[in-house]
């Protein structure tokens, strides 16, 4: 005799709801604890997820390794930037920074240490924070976003110290300049700039988009993405993505990409780039296109490399983007695995 077949169960309201916002859902920022065992990642509906690497990279890893271990609600709006010092996770969304002690969020314990907001024009402005830079030299952390300045956090006393203005429109990234104490940001405005943290000055304009080369007027001018190594810097966004000596100001190598680019970072001897698309792209510093390695993410708009010393097995690269997966790449060749909220 044949066995009846379950009839299936309609989801739940709940279910629903989740189901909608896993579909929906876009990852901003990720931020390897400093252990290096464990990687946050944080999402347009303001949640941070803890993800064990050790776990999904185990050679018992099972389906439920590669879940978050805790989901907490950090932020009412996205996560737009997340960085980590050596005990604080440190995440950025509308208006406001927050920090939280890993120790605590380990053991599940989601609440926040401190939240701080910088001293904006008025109090009805609430401008988002797209990017976070710690400057261990000073003990500080820059915030950057849709106020156009760049401010300064001494992480020991939580007051802001200073406040660049120079863009004319939304900050997007940062990068520092570690040998020197020195900060580039890139913006809407299509300008990257250079800011020397001694003197809390502007001493160098790049205006990417006058660049003939460089130049993409349907793509727009601005500045979604940059990295910088010694004297030698990498940007891209509406432009195309250009590799620039800054003694010179001169753009050196412009990589052949389309597709406006979201994130980029140096790597050994390459270029990692990824945008609009699923790819990561590894580019030599002459230009030429090494590997494109496909993820799961229709865009990507965050690359984490985590190079902690003290978990070399969990040296991963891991990229996320628009949808609820983090793409894992154990090496730089293929994805080895998802994780997913």
């Amino acid at each position: 005799m044949e066995r009846a077949v379950p009839l299936a169960v309609p989801l739940g309201q709940t279910e629903v709801f989740q189901a909608l916002q896993r579909l929906h859902m876009t990852i901003f920022s990720q931020s390897v604890s400093p252990c290096g065992k464990f990687l946050a990642a944080g999402n347009n509906y303001g949640q941070i997820a803890i993800f064990s690497l050790s776990a999904a990279l185990s050679s018992e890893a099972k389906e439920e390794s590669k879940k978050p271990m805790v989901t907490f609600q950090a932020h009412d709006g996205p996560i737009y930037s997340m960085v980590s010092t050596e005990r604080h996770l440190l995440s950025a969304g509308d208006g406001e920074v927050k920090a939280w002690l890993w120790v605590e969020v380990l053991k599940k314990g989601c609440k926040e240490l401190w939240h701080r907001q910088p001293p904006y024009r008025t109090s009805l402005e609430v401008p988002e924070i797209n990017a976070l830079l710690l400057v261990p030299k000073e003990n500080s952390l820059i915030l950057a976003g849709g106020d156009c300045q760049l401010h300064t956090m001494d992480l020991e006393t939580g007051t802001f110290t200073r406040a660049l203005r120079g863009h004319t429109d939304y900050i997007h990234c940062l990068a520092l300049r570690e040998r020197s104490p020195e900060v580039l940001s890139g913006g809407e405005d299509g300008t990257v700039r250079l800011w020397d943290l001694r003197m809390a000055k502007e001493v160098q304009t790049i205006e990417v988009y006058k660049h003939e080369e460089c130049s993409r007027p349907q793509n727009g001018r601005w500045i979604g993405c940059l990295a910088t190594d010694s004297d030698w810097m990498v940007c891209g966004g509406g432009p195309a993505l250009t590799l620039w000596h800054l003694r010179s100001s001169t753009p050196t190598t412009v990589f052949p990409m389309r597709a406006p680019q979201k994130h980029v970072t140096f790597y050994q001897d390459l270029i990692l780039s990824a945008g609009q698309g699923c790819c990561v792209n590894q580019w030599q510093l002459s230009g030429e296109l090494k590997a494109q390695v496909p993820g799961s993410s229709p865009g990507l708009l965050s690359l984490c490399l985590n190079q902690q010393p003290a978990a070399p097995e969990c040296k991963v690269l891991t990229a996320a983007g628009n949808s609820c997966r983090v793409d894992v790449f154990t090496n730089l060749g293929y994805r080895a695995f998802s994780l997913s909220f």
